[in-house]
């Protein structure tokens, strides 16, 4: 598997293809958001490890950018910034995890084959709801005949919907299942990933399948 690291500090560039090559992946290294950006848009790589503070493009816009062009590459976001603002803003531009600096390799380690398993080819499984069918392996939804286009994290979330049709989700049990984050009250990271999620399944149909609980949560039905 192929990874590539964007980071700006040549020791912790140079500690990261090192250690993941010593692991067994290839890895390209770049030092600013630009070259990254571009990287990641090469459809090479299998995981991005990215900075946050970088020059040319920061790690906001690169993530901003993959999200715009729903460009299906895991992220783990590697930083110094370790505020909880910073943390949901990462998971709501669609990071898949989120590491703060200093950190141990070991750690970063894990949480990268963490993503990767993810990311992994698993059993073959046709989802439905109404006219709204998930390919769980290929990742591919339809509504009908016509194909919609999502990004890896949207894809979870429409599994874990699809999974437990009929039953009404809590904000918390859907971050704890595909950000593995504990959910923060004041956290709208889940609000603003199902209104993504809807504005491709729900707003171009007439039938609306994703129903919000007041006070409860999501459902699909």
């Amino acid at each position: 598997m192929k990874i590539l690291v964007v980071d700006d500090d040549p020791k912790t560039a140079n500690l990261l293809k090192r250690g993941l090559s010593e692991e067994g992946y290839v890895v390209d290294v770049c030092h600013d958001g630009q070259d990254g950006l571009d990287g990641a848009l090469s459809g090479q790589y299998d995981l991005l490890v990215l900075d946050i503070m970088l020059p040319v493009l920061d790690g906001w816009r690169v993530l901003q950018e993959l999200q715009r062009q729903d460009r299906d590459l895991p992220v783990l976001v590697l930083t110094a910034r370790d505020a909880l603002k910073d943390r949901l803003t990462g998971l709501s531009l669609g990071a898949d995890d989120y590491l703060v600096k200093p950190f141990a390799f070991a750690e970063l380690l894990a949480r990268a084959k963490a993503v990767l398993r993810r990311k992994g080819v698993r059993n073959s499984e046709v989802l439905q709801c109404a006219d709204l069918t998930l390919d769980t392996q290929r990742g591919r939804a339809f509504r009908g005949d016509r194909q919609i286009e999502l990004t890896a994290k949207e894809v979870q979330l429409l599994e874990l919907l699809l999974q437990h049709r009929e039953e009404i989700l809590s904000r918390t049990y859907i971050a704890e299942r595909v950000w593995e984050m504990n959910f923060e009250s004041d956290s709208n990271v889940i609000d603003v990933n199902i209104r993504r999620l809807r504005s491709k399944v729900d707003d171009p149909f007439d039938r609306k399948l994703i129903h919000t609980v007041r006070g409860r949560g999501y459902v699909v039905r």
